[in-house]
């Protein structure tokens, strides 16, 4: 029985069953069934791609409402570095942190400042010995999880930090506790404005038996016009912000790996772009000088994410601006400092588990291959998508597995009906 619980979700009043979706799933997570599509739970990686694509907004992703958790007596917003890429004309960060304690938030603690942190402890790490190389990017939960259904072989390749937002969920709890005694643990409530649904569901999964310290997720196009309503009564800021340039620079494509200011990286965003990077370092066809790997399964980065407002071109152009007038970072590490500390550390990195095989059995494995390959023979090859499945390939598959019947081709089904009909006129 599949655990995994995701936030990508169906709504099937609004899906009238076209393929559009089915065709553009990365991982042909997506059937059409019934005439309406079918989330293959074991398959999904929670990319949105979807949500994109979808011409009739079927597709969302669950999250919560702000307002929802007014049990809460203490609450910290994380705000992700693509937030700040969503307003026009933003000069001053700090204008974006007072918008979120003027709409009920008490603290602010930005994921930025734990992107600065990762980036330092990072740079360590690829100095230390006997890691596998190239070291690919923790901070895309996409990317983890589709290297635990697709690439078991790079598992160890995944850098063990966790990621900002987890970072710093972490120590906004622990800074809470610390300065308010008074407050029981449970009376803390850790918001993070997410700008994509994966991060939703990595903090409903985590890794493994790792609990995320993130509370509550809030999709950053529902606080937008809340933001953009507190922002427009111009009020004095009264907190400001803990991040530089590098920490802001996370939010698009290409921000992290630069920022480690070393040039044996790749970076690359869209899902599509990301397996095939994934699978040419599996193949051992890339630059053997080629340390770290940042992947980014939405275009642009996260300002491309699927809960963001605006345009993710134009979000990384905004974000240029704003960053001109910081210093280069506020998080820099002291000196004598030659390790990452135990607690940013995870061991819980992503399990195998197999989408592709057929059987537990080697010999039934073989035999349904056999039959597979049989079977898409004698499909037309088009990939049309009519028949529900995303390629003539998963069709046959589907069939296979008996969870479709074999005669929903309709182009088979056509070509028949022409023989028979070319049959009884030889016939007159």
């Amino acid at each position: 029985m599949n655990s995994y619980r995701h936030s990508v979700v169906l709504d099937e009043d609004k899906c009238t069953g076209c393929t559009t979706c089915i065709r553009r799933c990365p991982t042909e997570a997506i059937r059409i069934l019934n005439g309406k599509a079918d989330i293959d739970t074991d398959r999904c990686i929670d990319c949105g791609e979807c949500i994109r694509i979808c011409p009739h907004k079927a597709k969302k992703a669950m999250c919560s409402k702000f307002e929802h958790y007014t049990h809460y007596k203490w609450k910290v917003a994380l705000p992700a570095p693509a937030l700040f890429g969503q307003f026009n004309g933003l000069e001053d960060i700090d204008d974006v942190l007072q918008g979120l304690i003027d709409i009920g938030f008490d603290e602010v603690y930005e994921v930025a400042k734990a992107a600065e942190q990762v980036t330092a402890y990072t740079r360590l790490y690829l100095k230390t010995d006997h890691i596998k190389k190239p070291v690919i990017s923790s901070a895309c939960p996409v990317i983890s999880r589709l290297i635990s259904l697709r690439f078991p072989y790079l598992k160890d390749n995944i850098l063990p930090i966790m990621p900002p937002m987890e970072i710093a969920a972490m120590s906004a709890k622990q800074k809470a506790i610390r300065e308010h005694p008074e407050l029981k643990p449970e009376e803390i409530g850790v918001f993070f404005i997410s700008p994509c649904a994966a991060k939703v569901s990595y903090i409903r999964n985590g890794y493994s038996g790792f609990k995320s310290n993130v509370d509550v997720v809030i999709s950053m196009s529902d606080i937008y016009f809340l933001l953009l309503s507190a922002m427009k009564r111009g009020n004095p800021p009264t907190v400001g912000s803990q991040t530089g340039m590098i920490g802001i620079g996370w939010a698009s494509s290409g921000g992290e790996a630069t920022a480690l200011l070393n040039d044996n990286y790749l970076s690359a965003d869209g899902i599509e772009n990301c397996i095939q990077v994934l699978e040419t370092i599996e193949n051992g066809n890339i630059p053997p000088q080629l340390e770290f790997v940042e992947l980014n399964a939405c275009i642009g980065g996260c300002v491309g994410g699927v809960m963001t407002i605006e345009n993710p071109f134009i979000a990384k152009t905004r974000l240029q601006t704003v960053r001109r007038y910081l210093p280069v970072s506020r998080n820099f590490l002291s000196p004598e400092m030659n390790f990452v500390p135990p607690e940013f550390v995870t061991d819980d990195m992503p399990e195998y588990k197999p989408i592709t095989r057929l059987s537990d059995s080697m010999g039934e494995s073989m035999r349904m291959m056999s039959q597979i390959q049989q079977l898409k023979e004698a499909l037309p090859g088009i990939d049309c998508g009519a028949c529900g499945s995303p390629t003539c390939r998963a069709f046959a598959e589907d069939t296979v597995r008996g969870l479709v019947k074999g005669d929903r081709c309709c182009v088979v089904l056509q070509n028949a009906e022409k023989k028979t009909e070319a049959k009884a006129d030889e016939g007159n």
